[in-house]
């Protein structure tokens, strides 16, 4: 089954490229089953780039997904073409009501400010709060894990000396977890962040269990099981390029910045980016989609209940 998303969606030429299987809304709603309900909550700056990697992802799996742009209601990017937000997002005021299998809320590159700096937290509570009620599972990624293991447990993220920038081996914590089902017994996962959370922090919190860890760069998956999330410090939704780029944007702007680690062939940054972690990837969140599968309520009213 495919990825439903609208037609002029710029995701949908670049996925429709690649092979994976979207289909537009018209088509969709003659189908007679339930897709599952899945929305994006992107707080990153390329808005496009962002929604084409999660959409990669979660396309990839044989359900049909429902796929939902959702912004802060009050935060006007500078980096996204207002006709596209207009487009395809709608502000959080908009949803509220509403039923979600899945939400992903994306990170946001203000690692540097306390959590009560930025202008949209007050608002970011109130949607974590509404995941307990309206979503059935929650996936926070980089700055957007922080954020919500800081809401619900009170772990702090730290800031680091340098960052933390390259491919990292990490190790399989939890191979019976149904979210790491076919994974090795290590992978590489993209790291891109000025910040970290401490595995001794995260151990002190009972409901929490770490899935994937590093020795270099400290935990990456934790599960959640009280308030149904996942929560990734690493950027397993990265491009081929992604890192090459903020590498190329840093040097460019004569930022100091280190050469990301074993991520160019012989760490030679003139040398084409090797891909290692495409195929975890996909594992993860094919496992994450197909456990919302598993036991989310048919009637989409349940949810939350």
């Amino acid at each position: 089954m495919p990825i439903k998303i609208p037609s002029t969606l710029p995701a949908y030429d670049v996925l429709t490229r690649e092979g994976v299987m979207v289909v537009d809304e018209e088509l969709a709603a003659s189908q007679d089953i339930r897709p599952l309900r899945i929305a994006l909550l992107n707080l990153m700056p390329k808005k496009i780039q962002t929604e084409t990697q999660f959409a990669r992802l979660i396309g990839a799996t044989p359900l049909q997904i429902e796929f939902s742009l959702i912004r802060m209601s009050d935060h006007n990017t500078r980096n996204t073409a207002a006709e596209h937000m207009e487009s395809f997002y709608r502000p959080f005021s908009e949803v509220t009501e509403e039923k979600f299998d899945g939400l992903i809320i994306t990170g946001a590159p203000i690692e540097h400010l306390d959590f009560d700096e930025v202008g949209y937290w007050d608002e970011l509570q109130r949607v974590m709060d509404w995941t307990q009620t309206n979503v059935h599972s929650t996936f926070g990624v980089c700055w957007g894990g922080m954020a919500m293991i800081n809401h619900f447990h009170g772990v702090k993220k730290h800031m680091l000396d340098k960052k933390a920038f390259g491919c990292f081996r990490h190790r399989n914590l939890a191979p019976a977890s149904p979210y790491l089902r076919g994974f090795s017994d290590d992978c590489v996962i993209p790291v891109s962040r000025w910040t970290e959370m401490r595995q001794a922090e995260v151990d002190s919190v009972d409901s929490l269990r770490t899935l994937l860890g590093s020795d270099e760069v400290g935990p990456c998956l934790v599960e959640d099981v009280n308030h149904r999330a996942l929560y990734i410090f690493n950027h397993f939704e990265y491009d081929s390029d992604t890192l090459k780029q903020e590498y190329d944007r840093d040097v460019a702007a004569g930022t100091e910045i280190n050469v990301p680690m074993n991520y160019y062939p012989h760490d030679d940054p003139s040398q084409p980016p090797q891909n290692r972690w495409r195929s975890h990837a996909h594992l993860l969140y094919g496992n994450w989609i197909n456990e919302i599968y598993q036991s989310t309520p048919f009637d989409l009213a349940k949810i939350g209940t």
